[in-house]
């Protein structure tokens, strides 16, 4: 006869005891004998499905912990490929985000054969390469150019749990020139739709801006080597050729036009002839309202070889210095100007071409003091 439930049982030694009542089922081995109830049975059952829990849980933490190593191991060896592409580079990590950044872009650089866009003024910038100074010190590249109108600037940052991550700057241009792009490209797209403004009887500016050792020379003079530049290659040299080639066009040819040129810097507040040993020159307004250098050099010039010949002189002339930025930096605002005059001696067109001192702070190229004076007089002298 079968127990019913709330009945003692007395049982031995490995003896198997069911009670069945409607739902309720309930099987106890007991290996020492002894009296069992139900609430006995039921506290036994309990317990089992306790550690059952248990066991589950323990066997989801070693398991969490076993992927949490097997990441740790994935990061390590990624670690460990990254700063095997720049051994011995302390900025590897900073330079991987940059390059997984990249990775991710779609580049569509500026190309010889995009037209020239027509505008009133024309704002660009140009990314020059690193140099084998900042190559050596191991620096980092932390500007892209993915297309022809667009720069970024790439900043290490680190949050509050030390995570390290990449911040974006984005900045738009009518061009921007990455570090592949030519004087020549460079030329097209800003100076050279000038050049026929002049001939029109306009005025025309084209001036390079930046900080100390970022190109200004090198784009508007030519190609530095050593000391020695070669002016052939500079923004000067190509405006004065395509001068020359407009200038022997029929629409041209009855207007009796002829080319002269000038050349003059700005330094510490003063101006100086660079075309006639540096003479000192005076800045003065005229009765109509129009600033005029008064006593400044004017050279006529028959073909590119004369005006090539003048720029040389007055790059030679030109005050330069060494900073921590740059062992031959310019320390003058050079103007060097094109005119057209017509058979009276009036100005038909000018184009003036401007290379701006380096703007920067007096900190940030390690320069002596009469140096950083000089950069304050400088900079008034622009505004």
């Amino acid at each position: 006869m079968a127990p019913k439930v709330n009945d003692s049982v007395g049982i031995g030694s490995n003896t198997v005891v069911s009670n069945e009542s409607e739902d309720t089922t309930m099987e106890v081995i007991s290996q020492t004998g002894g009296t069992v109830t139900r609430d006995s049975v039921q506290h036994l059952n309990a317990a089992a499905r306790r550690r059952s829990n248990v066991v589950k849980e323990v066997e989801k933490l070693k398991k969490n912990r076993e992927e949490r190593r097997l990441r740790q191991a994935e990061i390590k060896t990624e670690k460990e490929n990254l700063m095997n592409l720049d051994p011995g580079n302390p900025n590897w990590e900073f330079l991987s985000m940059i390059r997984e950044y990249r990775q991710n872009l779609e580049f569509r650089p500026l190309r010889d054969t995009d037209p020239v866009e027509d505008h009133q003024i024309t704002v660009c910038v140009r990314k020059r390469p690193m140099n084998k100074k900042e190559s050596n010190r191991k620096e980092v590249d932390v500007i892209t150019v993915p297309n022809k109108n667009q720069t970024s600037v790439h900043e290490p940052k680190q949050k509050v749990d030390l995570t390290k991550y990449l911040e974006n700057a984005h900045f738009r241009f009518d061009y921007a020139f990455d570090e592949s792009c030519s004087n020549e490209i460079v030329y097209k797209y800003t100076a050279r739709p000038l050049v026929q403004t002049i001939f029109d009887g306009g005025m025309a500016t084209c001036f390079a801006y930046g900080q100390t050792g970022s190109g200004k020379t090198h784009t508007m003079g030519g190609d530095f080597n050593g000391k020695t530049q070669d002016c052939q290659k500079g923004i000067y040299a190509m405006t004065t050729k395509d001068v020359f080639r407009l200038l022997k066009e029929r629409a041209y040819r009855n207007l009796s036009l002829h080319v002269s040129c000038s050349f003059f810097e700005i330094y510490s507040g003063k101006v100086f002839d660079l075309l006639a040993g540096k003479a000192k020159l005076r800045v003065l307004e005229d009765g109509k309202q129009q600033v005029q250098v008064i006593g400044l050099t004017e050279k006529s010039v028959d073909g590119v070889d004369d005006v090539l010949k003048l720029i040389q002189i007055g790059n030679n002339a030109r005050t330069s210095g060494q900073t921590s930025a740059n062992s031959n930096s310019s320390r003058s605002h050079a103007v060097f100007q094109i005119l057209l005059r017509g058979s009276g001696g009036k100005v038909h067109g000018k184009f003036s071409l401007i290379d701006l001192a380096g703007n920067e702070r007096g900190a940030d190229t390690s320069s002596a003091d009469r140096q950083t004076r000089e950069y304050f007089s400088n900079g008034r002298s622009r505004n």
